[in-house]
């Protein structure tokens, strides 16, 4: 049997973890510069609060009520969901947690007896909150994609389910079929649905009941297949290690006002840059391409909001890297390429791709043996940053003032990873 577990509006219980007078009462959290709502409690979903709708069109409701808005706090809500991920290995052999997203993970409980899977994961919510404050919903099925149909009803129905929901028996898989529109089963975008809704297969169960040969054929191949086998009870989507290396990284971020200069771009890029070479060295990898983009906002339009074609380009490095300052160095030199001093700017990004291991680096015959010194910097950097915060150690590039930066106008404290920022009792 597998299980997902799900954390409750995830980034509004981090919020209300340190906020107690907060439990029970409506909490939104803002997107990057706060632009839309991407978390809502069920409190803020009975006012009418839409998710994802943008923040300035919801204010009047949101003070109307009384809601608690926050600005995403990401250092908190990462922290948080490494303490869960964490529980939750302690609980479970070891590989039997598949961490899915920043707030849910598969668990593998074929090691429980069928009898005992409902008190099993009622001890497992109930640990999980105890010790790290945060929510869980917990659905517990014969594959993935019935664990989340599992999962849905439990925390639809939080009062009747106690947010566990275990389906180990035919007749109940059957019921939760039912109850379940076909839009809202794990895989089937809004697309497929259109096109499913034609073909009068409304329901979870209406899809269940197609053979394999009609998903491969109408549900895009060898994926409609196994999700129709899944629907079945047929395990066809198999716990995996959890994903260490990326073949790809990006760093991308809006700005927090429109920005005009050369300068806060370049900033804003080697900023950026500076992020992904971090990233990159984690997973012990260097990169041999860089990409750089820059999105011009719509200069027909007053509105922040709008923008136009985004512009980009790469460079195929000479050598594959991960040191920082040999990544920002075309970077910046791609900005100079893209920039156009007639437009207004709103977002820019920067990706690394071509990645390979860092020890499998060809070396050249007539360059100076300056890996292993350039390696030691990049690792002393890392380490102080990681001690300290904030970048303490940061390339000149990257800027002090930072006019560009993202708005977060009302973010929480990061209680768990900043000294100066810890939860104060009085």
């Amino acid at each position: 049997m597998k299980a997902i577990i799900d954390c409750n509006s995830f980034y509004c219980s981090c919020e209300r973890l340190f906020r107690p007078a907060l439990q029970n009462k409506p909490v939104v959290v803002l997107s990057n510069n706060d632009g839309c709502i991407i978390s809502r409690s069920d409190e803020a979903k009975a006012l009418g609060v839409e998710m994802a709708g943008p923040y300035f069109k919801a204010k009047p409701l949101i003070e109307k009520h009384g809601v608690a808005a926050f600005s995403s706090n990401y250092n908190l809500y990462g922290d948080l969901s490494w303490r869960v991920m964490e529980t939750l290995r302690m609980l479970l052999p070891p590989h039997a947690v598949e961490v899915y997203s920043v707030d849910e993970c598969f668990v593998d409980l074929s090691h429980i007896r069928r009898q005992d899977l409902a008190a099993f994961s009622l001890h497992l919510r109930e640990t999980v909150e105890q010790w790290t404050g945060i929510k869980v919903s917990i659905g517990v099925a014969a594959t993935k994609v019935l664990s989340k149909v599992a999962n849905r009803l439990s925390k639809k129905n939080k009062e009747s389910t106690n947010c566990v929901l275990v389906l180990d028996t035919p007749r109940k898989t059957e019921q939760a079929l039912q109850r379940t529109p076909v839009e809202d089963v794990w895989g089937v975008g809004h697309q497929y649905s259109v096109k499913l809704h034609a073909m009068n297969i409304n329901t979870a169960y209406d899809l269940s009941t197609r053979d394999v040969a009609w998903a491969t054929k109408h549900l895009g191949g060898v994926t409609g297949a196994r999700l129709v086998r899944e629907l079945k009870g047929i395990e066809s989507i198999q716990m995996m290690d959890e994903l260490v290396n990326k073949k790809m990284i990006a760093t991308t971020r809006m700005f927090g006002s429109p920005v005009r200069e050369l300068k806060d771009i370049k900033e804003a890029i080697a900023t950026y840059t500076s992020r992904a070479a971090e990233k990159l060295r984690r997973q012990h990898g260097a990169a041999n391409t860089i990409s750089v983009f820059v999105v011009p906002r719509e200069q027909s339009h007053s509105t922040y909001f709008r923008h136009g074609p985004t512009v980009g380009s790469h460079i195929i490095l000479p050598l594959a890297t991960s040191c920082t300052h040999e990544l920002i160095k075309p970077a910046l030199a791609l900005v100079e390429r893209l920039y156009d001093a007639t437009k207004v700017y709103k977002k820019a990004g920067v990706m690394l791709s071509g990645i390979v291991p860092d020890s499998s680096i060809q070396g050249s015959l007539f360059a100076e043996p300056a890996a292993n010194k350039n390696r030691m910097l990049m690792s002393m950097i890392d380490n102080v940053n990681f001690a300290m915060r904030d970048d303490v150690l940061k390339f000149a590039s990257s800027g002090t003032t930072r006019n560009w930066k993202m708005r977060q106008e009302l973010r929480s404290p990061r209680y768990t990873t900043r000294w100066e920022e810890l939860y104060e009792i009085s």
